[in-house]
């Protein structure tokens, strides 16, 4: 009997030992207590709140935000710019969001007509110097736009240099947002230019040859290069899609660029390739959208 109290002391003072630890252990999932362990909690890091009025921009990018063949041909018209333009008949997205009186002060135009996704860092450098609230991006087209389906930009370098423009962006400005629209959908371009015998002439001179080269050509070899292209385009547009949903401050839109079924009112006369003012509008209207509602 003497044995048997002893071993339900022992037996009480080990449970009495284990509940004493136990209770002074952190739950899991729970709050973490501070590093002076006073019972106090440190509080989870707040949400990051996306600001719908940004007090000003910079555009970064290629041709397209440069307005190039908009009003005259072979030329840059930024001010009928989609991102940073002055023109009424484009209601820009900064004039959308800055007022007229103030986007020749509060926006400006870093984009480069004929650049490629290698070339946004150096884009996103001098953007970065005006110390921007806000950043769009929209460029990807000719990286797919080349010679031929092999000098398209591989994938991986693709993502490589755009993270690497973020990370530059970031190096400098931790909490500017940036707004990423999708590249276009560049087997509609072909399939909406090509009904214009002039736009068909045009294309002719060497614009997008990896699209719209043969632009009349049915023929399996021309169909399976121009789904390697379209493929491409997909496979950046998930490439900005994930790269920029890795960034709290950044906004992918989503695919609604590349969605939008654009038709040759949207194109310019000039090459039958970039926006018209009317195609400038509509990007506009869609990076707005994007900007100012719910995160897609």
């Amino acid at each position: 009997m003497r044995n048997t109290g002893q071993r339900l002391r022992t037996m009480t003072a080990v449970l009495t030992a284990a509940v004493v630890g136990l209770s002074g252990c952190t739950v899991v999932g729970g709050d973490t207590p501070d590093e002076a362990g006073l019972g106090r909690h440190r509080k989870a890091a707040p949400k990051v709140v996306w600001d719908a009025g940004p007090a000003s921009i910079a555009a970064v990018g290629d041709s397209i935000t440069r307005g190039f063949n908009t009003c005259l041909v072979l030329s840059d018209c930024p001010e009928v710019s989609w991102a940073t333009g002055s023109s009424a008949e484009v209601n820009s997205l900064a004039v959308r969001l800055l007022g007229s009186a103030r986007v020749a002060t509060h926006s400006w135009n870093y984009a480069e007509s004929g650049t490629m996704m290698t070339d946004l860092p150096a884009q996103m450098e001098r953007a970065a110097a005006r110390g921007p609230e806000l950043v769009t991006v929209m460029t990807g087209a000719n990286d797919a736009c080349r010679s031929s389906t092999s000098a398209m930009t591989p994938v991986d370098d693709f993502r490589a240099d755009f993270q690497n423009a973020l990370r530059t962006l970031r190096k400098a400005l931790p909490k500017t947002q940036v707004y990423v629209a999708s590249i276009p959908n560049l087997m509609r371009l072909w399939s909406e230019g090509r009904t214009n015998p002039l736009g068909k002439q045009v294309w002719k001179l060497g614009i997008c040859p990896s699209m719209l080269g043969d632009a009349d050509a049915l023929d399996a070899a021309a169909n399976e290069r121009r789904a390697t292209v379209q493929q491409r385009v997909e496979d950046y547009n998930a490439v900005l899609a994930e790269v920029c949903g890795a960034d709290d401050r950044c906004r992918y839109d989503g695919g609604a660029v590349y969605e939008y079924r654009f038709g040759t009112a949207q194109l310019s006369h000039w090459d039958w390739f970039h926006p018209s003012t009317d195609g400038q509008a509509r990007l506009a209207e869609i990076a707005y959208r994007k900007v100012t509602g719910n995160k897609p």
